[in-house]
């Protein structure tokens, strides 16, 4: 998902002056607004970082601070609470001189209760005197608006920028103005209630007289809309009151999971863990015009992107298909219908990123619908295959059928550019991503000598995808009655498995290439991407467990997980975003093979890392990515500096991991599920699934172990599906 593109030096790179490890951050989300906080909820008090409220890929506040008597107060305690996405911080002052009277320390409690709703973060602060006498407190609020593109914050440079205005525009009401050089109004509203004894355009001085034990409350709504020719988007109107919009987003959240499985276990950590990534999953879904959509990850990636969204839909599907119908139908609707070398796009084409910012609507950056990647159409199309097969909803699946005709298609007219019988890219436009697979930073395909891969270049996972793209498109024309394709469909998978186990395995390797280049010359790199084409059964079962053994060995597994690059490739280093980093996605995908493959044992060893992973994280949070050195004892993984925290596919690897090692099947045709020769880690002696489906079946399913056998009980069942637990 990195932004690393062709011209200059990668221009959309992350930097890591932006580094999110250096204090403890909180994020917030919901719908196209999310803020990024620290640990007191205040942000932007230091330059250059990702803090701030955000709106449809823009900051609309880049500063908001708290003080008391105008110092800072001091950090007691600061959570996310991970069943309703709000922060909850408890503060209390320091010694303070008011000037008529000083204040003793630790007298003063102050509440922060934060979260975000339709576009508006709202803030109850909530302050008690523990003093034995009346106290009279002045709150001061500093704050300012930037109006920067997500891009700017990321060290994006621009030549030129719109007109930044504020003005005070009632006695509780502060507002920001943009007016931005695409033609679009984005204005910040801030409201104090009770309304400030000052207020100017850059602060609010409340005063509060307290009685010993007496408390009172402080309201705060900061407002993001947009207003642009001919209508507006997201323009804040009729905002409601905390309490009002408390219990609304809550309502929502609840209605969000209501009917999604559950998962509990004999392990506290491990529950706590499961909690963390279904609140990190569900935190980032976004509801759109087409159903749900999980959007990427926080900070820079708070928006649609194809592959990552289908993965997640993928890795929770046994839990909640509705997020794989809200994938397919969004990313259905917005398919490339022609032929645009700037954004990528060729008919057929699936979306890979969406972005709403100045920025991308200028063309300054090429993201606004961008198809750069060579992966999210056949992908795309697996999981159409995978939805059907869990929830046998055909009507979903006919009404994108000709969304997936077009995908397929594409796989053969502009997925193989040179006609070879693989897919390849190739970059179009000069602003193009220099790499279209998952591992898109520019260093992240090359040679044994170290050298750069020229395309079209062949990715080795890419070639899966095709392959089980295809079974998949004959499965789905089959159940629509077109027999004919669904024979060419599943001739020319077989013919493609032929080629790729001819020119893709390296015997002396003992493992799949990377990739090939334009010249047809295999890329002899040890790299995580094999572990892909386990997961889409492209290959041979005889040489699977060749290649499980060389991502498990030293070189490959870290302790923490396996290393998106071998330890001795050339370009090998556990610090970099592609070229040794572990990443949970990643390890989930190839948990998922290893268990197709019968490789249980190995699926198994992937899920006690990322679990020993996330359990060291604060919150129990599994980020984008950390980086691959050795595990150590009594040490802990060492993070990467700008992953991503939450992100969408890392938090759902949990489930994906999960799911795997109990070998989870959900075969709709023969309305069964199944368990294929489960297996569970020491640290958990039992699991209980509540809610999982089959169709309009649900069932609470017990998972014991005993030693290594796991038996199944079911505690209770709606509807006719059977329970299997299989070999």
């Amino acid at each position: 998902m990195h932004d690393a593109v062709t011209r200059d030096t990668a221009d959309y790179e992350i930097g890591v002056t932006t580094s999110l490890t250096d204090r403890p951050l909180r994020n917030l989300k919901d719908g196209e607004a999310f803020a990024v906080l620290d640990s007191r909820g205040d942000f932007g008090r230091r330059a250059g970082t990702a803090e701030g409220l955000f709106f449809r890929d823009t900051r609309f506040l880049s500063y908001l601070e708290l003080r008391l008597e105008g110092q800072k107060l001091e950090l007691l305690s600061s959570t996310t609470h991970d069943d309703k996405a709000t922060l909850s911080v408890n503060l209390t002052n320091p010694d303070l001189d008011s000037g008529a009277e000083n204040i003793a320390r630790e007298t003063i409690f102050v509440e922060r209760t934060k979260f975000l709703w339709k576009g508006t973060l709202y803030e109850r602060l909530r302050v008690k005197n523990f003093a034995s006498e009346t106290r009279r407190l002045r709150f001061n609020y500093l704050f300012d608006a930037d109006f920067h593109d997500l891009f700017e914050v990321r060290g994006v440079g621009r030549q030129a920028r719109g007109r930044v205005s504020a003005r005070v525009i009632g006695p509780d009401r502060v507002e920001f103005h943009y007016f931005g050089l695409d033609g679009i109004s984005r204005r910040t509203f801030i409201s104090f209630a009770p309304s400030p004894g000052v207020l100017e355009t850059n602060g609010a001085q409340l005063d509060l007289d307290l009685a010993p034990g007496g408390a009172a409350s402080i309201f705060v709504t900061v407002a993001c809309g947009e207003e642009k020719v001919g209508g507006r988007v997201g323009a804040p109107q009729n905002v409601p009151d905390f309490f009002r919009a408390y219990r609304d987003s809550r309502r929502s959240r609840r209605g969000l999971t209501s009917d999604m499985a559950t998962v509990e276990s004999s392990s506290e950590l491990f529950n706590e863990v499961v909690c963390r990534a279904a609140s990190d999953v569900y935190t980032l879904v976004t509801s759109t015009e087409y159903g749900p959509y999980p959007f990427a990850g926080i900070p820079w990636f708070s928006t649609v992107f194809g592959r990552d969204g289908i993965f997640t839909a993928m890795f929770m599907l046994w839990a909640d298909a509705s997020l794989a119908r809200g994938v397919l139908r969004t990313l259905a609707a917005t398919q490339a219908v022609e032929i645009d070398a700037k954004s990528d796009a060729e008919p057929g084409k699936i979306l890979h990123e969406l972005r709403h910012g100045e920025m991308a609507n200028l063309g300054e950056v090429p993201f606004r619908r961008y198809y750069g990647s060579v992966d999210a159409t056949p992908l795309f199309v697996m999981l159409a295959g995978m939805y059907l097969d869990t929830t046998g909803d055909l009507k979903t699946i006919s009404d994108i059928w000709p969304n997936i005709e077009a995908a397929l298609c594409w796989l053969d007219v502009y997925g193989d550019c040179d006609g070879d019988g693989f897919v390849e890219y190739h970059p179009g436009g000069s602003e193009s991503l220099a790499n279209q697979g998952w591992k898109d930073s520019q260093d992240s395909v090359f040679h044994a000598d170290g050298s750069n891969a020229e395309g079209p270049i062949a990715l080795c996972e890419v070639q899966g995808y095709v392959f089980a793209a295809k079974r998949a498109g004959a499965q789905l024309a089959k159940r629509l009655g077109h027999a004919e394709l669904a024979l060419r469909l599943s001739t020319d998978a077989e013919k493609l498995r032929v080629r790729f186990e001819g020119q893709f395995w390296d015997e002396e390797m003992g493992t799949y290439v990377l990739a090939l280049d334009g010249k047809k010359r295999p890329c002899r790199v040890r790299a995580s991407n094999a572990g892909h084409a386990l997961f889409t059964g492209i290959v041979s079962p005889e040489r699977a467990r060749r290649v499980a053994g060389h991502l498990m060995g030293r070189d490959g597994f870290s302790g923490w997980g396996i290393r998106t690059l071998a330890q001795g490739e050339p370009r090998y280093n556990p610090l970099s975003y592609h070229n040794g980093s572990v990443w949970p996605h990643d390890n989930a995908v190839i948990a998922i093979g290893f268990a197709r493959y019968g490789l249980k044992t190995e699926a198994v060893r992937v899920f006690e890392g990322l679990f020993d992973a996330a359990r060291h994280q604060e919150l129990r949070r599994l980020p984008e990515l950390f980086c691959g050195l050795i595990r150590r004892p009594r040490r802990e993984p060492t993070p990467y500096p700008v992953a991503c925290s939450p992100q969408a596919w890392a938090a759902a690897a949990i489930y994906a991991v999960l799911g795997a090692c109990l070998g989870l099947e959900q075969a709709h045709t023969e309305n069964e599920i199944r368990f294929r020769d489960p297996l569970l880690p020491d640290c958990i002696d039992e699991v209980i699934l509540r809610n999982v489906h089959l169709g309009e079946s649900r069932a609470d399913l017990q998972m014991h172990r005993y030693g290594s056998d796991v038996a199944m009980t079911v505690l209770s069942r709606r509807g006719t599906s059977k329970f299997v637990v299989a070999k």
